[in-house]
């Protein structure tokens, strides 16, 4: 018999699963974690001043990587091989301080880069910066007794001026040569990257799935793959197969589609069966999976080895149902649903669908090359293309277009080469980042780079009106602060931040900036160096949220050292094994 059939150990699993929550929940627990859960409360300057030391060391060691000439970070990797890096956000996660004081800062500093990467997917460096800065100059004002609400007040109206501002100044890009321009700015001014995306997006359009990964050669490539993705990630985290991208990845698997929720233990026990005799791997899609039937598929991915992942069918209604169908065409499978007298119990091997390989994260799902025939996927294409021709009804029409796009449009996959795995890993951030700013670039358009854009808006600030001196001083703030880019960049490239922003704010030519990499002063759009809006706007709004609410901070609540020790001891253990993540 199976390992995974043991009614016995999956009772047992299921017992301890039940018994662990019951403990979580426990009333008698909660007042063992309130006795040994000791804290420590910091006030006032002492508390800001704290969390401003935690900022600026991070900052420092993040603000080193930006611009043309900025350096690269190496990180020490427990059991693993140390990563190079030159991405701001890689940087900011790595970093931990053992005072719990600094570590709040800094945590909330890798949040300002963590949401500002998952907005626009570039320019943490920069939000990273601009919080640094104002931050430290919010501490001031506030330990020199200016009322605070007025200070975010002026800061607040400062913010939303300069993104009017910059709204109404960016020109939107379209060719293939723009592209270019953006991306290679963001890939660290490496032109054959820049090309590469833009070539990429070209062949699969704009808004088409481009997908980076580790190449197994020395140069870059380029491959258009047959592929469709899903808006819909993994239901549960512990189905991930590599914890650095958080991503679950499945070779060769077979792919089961069912349009009810699965919650029977047994019917998952007959699927596992079949993909066990086979020695596959395993794609669920159905309306959910829960209860029971999640808990087998998690403890056998844990126990018996089965690489498997469940997610949720995309659409609703109507939508998901006809979502299926194209799925099941393009993989090869037979949509379990009772309208057909089709049951779990009832499946068979030749029922199942196929892939080349799946991809699965938090958030969307890539299959590629699908087993499903040829002329099938052909005819299915046709019927949409019918459909889209004859439907009145707007909302009808996008729906079809979008199932047709997924279903005909390929998957562009970028392989990143070099002469090591450090290389490699280092290049693969960098290309990323540059295509996060080519689409956002394609998105809201793009204004002059290397930081011109805010330090040039920074004039604006001179037009608005405060209420009074503290007030004024926010504005003043954000002011100074809209500098700190371009100094950090000329910084990086050895030349004397302050000079170089004296000198362009002294002339009039809003295109004009400093090309660190070739140490001149130049029109930035002519020479190609600009910066998506969406990521300047993204880091500028993140970093004044975060700087405001640290800078407005009048105390600071954090656990002692020994009372986490203490708790720790006092907490059950997970009987779960392995299945920790």
């Amino acid at each position: 018999m199976y390992r995974y059939r043991s009614a016995a150990s999956l009772a047992s699993f299921l017992n301890r699963a039940s018994h662990f929550n019951k403990q979580i929940v426990s009333p008698h627990l909660l007042s063992q974690a309130r006795n040994y859960g000791a804290t420590e409360i910091h006030f006032g300057i002492g508390a800001r001043a704290a969390m401003l030391q935690g900022v600026n060391e991070l900052a420092n060691a993040v603000k080193v990587t930006m611009g043309p000439k900025g350096r690269t970070v190496i990180i020490e990797k427990n059991h693993r091989d140390p990563k190079i890096t030159k991405d701001g956000v890689t940087v900011a996660k790595s970093i931990e301080f053992k005072d719990s004081c600094k570590n709040l800062g800094a945590s909330l500093v890798k949040q300002v880069a963590n949401s500002t990467n998952k907005t626009a997917g570039d320019g943490t460096t920069c939000a990273t910066v601009l919080t640094q800065a104002i931050l430290t100059e919010g501490c001031k004002a506030v330990a020199a007794g200016v009322n605070i609400m007025d200070l975010r007040n002026g800061i607040n109206k400062a913010v939303n001026l300069i993104v009017s501002h910059l709204k109404n100044g960016a020109f939107l890009i379209s060719t293939p040569e723009e592209i270019t321009q953006v991306v290679t700015i963001s890939a660290n001014n490496e032109r054959e990257i820049g090309e590469l995306i833009a070539n990429a997006m070209e062949k699969v359009g704009k808004d088409g799935v481009i997908t980076v990964k580790d190449g197994k050669t020395l140069d870059d490539e380029l491959e258009i793959e047959e592929g469709m993705k899903l808006s819909r990630g993994y239901i549960s985290p512990y189905f991930v197969t590599d914890n650095k991208t958080k991503k679950c990845v499945l070779e060769n698997p077979l792919v089961l589609i069912h349009d009810k929720k699965i919650s029977d233990m047994n019917s998952i026990v007959k699927i596992l069966e079949l993909v066990l005799k086979t020695n596959r791997s395993l794609l669920i899609i159905a309306e959910d999976v829960e209860s029971d039937a999640l808990a087998t598929l998690i403890f056998n991915k844990h126990r018996a080895g089965i690489k498997v992942c469940a997610i949720k069918a995309p659409g609703f209604g109507e939508a998901r149902r006809a979502n299926l169908e194209d799925l099941a065409v393009f993989t090869g499978a037979e949509v379990i649903t009772e309208d057909r007298g089709l049951t779990l119990d009832k499946i068979q091997l030749e029922m199942l669908g196929t892939a080349k390989e799946v991809t699965i994260s938090l958030d969307d799902t890539i299959i590629l090359h699908g087993g499903g025939d040829k002329q099938l996927i052909k005819e299915r294409c046709e019927q949409l293309r019918e459909t889209i021709e004859r439907s009145t009804a707007t909302f009808d029409k996008e729906k079809a277009e979008e199932r047709l796009s997924k279903l005909s449009g390929g998957v562009a996959v970028i392989k990143v080469g070099g002469v090591s795995e450090l290389e490699v890993g280092e290049r693969k951030d960098r290309v990323t980042d540059a295509l996060n700013a080519a689409r956002a670039a394609v998105e809201e358009g793009t204004v002059p780079g290397g930081g011109v854009a805010l330090l040039y808006a920074s004039r604006e600030l001179d037009k608005i009106t405060a209420n009074n001196h503290d007030e004024k001083m926010g504005v003043d703030i954000i002011k100074n602060a809209l500098k700190v880019p371009v100094m950090t960049i000329a910084s990086n490239a050895g030349v004397d931040g302050a000079i170089i922003t004296g000198k362009l704010l002294e002339q009039n030519d809003l295109n004009l900036g400093y090309d660190a990499a070739k140490g001149e002063y130049v029109d930035m759009v002519k020479s190609g160096i600009v910066d998506p809006l969406k990521v300047i706007r993204t880091a500028l709004l993140d970093a004044a949220s975060v700087s405001l609410l640290m800078t407005t901070t009048e105390a600071v609540v954090v656990e002692l050292p020994e009372a986490k020790r203490a708790l720790a001891g006092r907490l059950p253990q997970s009987q779960m094994g392995d299945m920790s993540f």
